[in-house]
């Protein structure tokens, strides 16, 4: 079966359902398996959760640095301040992300308001 298969109006969007699901769910079932296996502190565990730590932290830096859409209209100085002013108030909250998020929301907001 390929994406060009049917004809049916319904056909690529059950493919697209099915191809994510099957693919995605897989790797979870196998990441939930091996994981309950693999003692916390354990250095395989510890270099998979810096890796992912840095891969979010570059999807990250990589929309603050080059935005698309409307977020590409705002300036650079503007979006790295919400980011580091997010961040502080992440640590200053006890890290707590909601407050990272919402204070980093709240800065950009204020400056695409006023204008900046």
């Amino acid at each position: 079966m390929t994406f060009t298969s049917l004809d049916a109006w319904w056909w690529p969007y059950l493919f697209i359902l099915m191809a994510g699901w099957m693919t995605t769910d897989a790797c979870r079932f196998l990441g939930v398996y091996f994981g309950g296996r693999i003692a916390e502190q354990s250095e395989l565990l510890v270099f998979v959760r810096a890796v992912a730590t840095a891969l979010v932290a570059a999807v990250i830096g990589n929309l603050v640095v080059f935005p698309s859409g409307a977020l590409a209209e705002t300036p650079l100085l503007l979006r790295v301040a919400a980011a580091a002013i997010g961040f502080a108030s992440y640590l200053l909250s006890g890290k707590r992300v909601l407050a990272g998020i919402l204070v980093s929301e709240a800065v950009l907001g204020a400056g695409i308001w006023l204008g900046l």
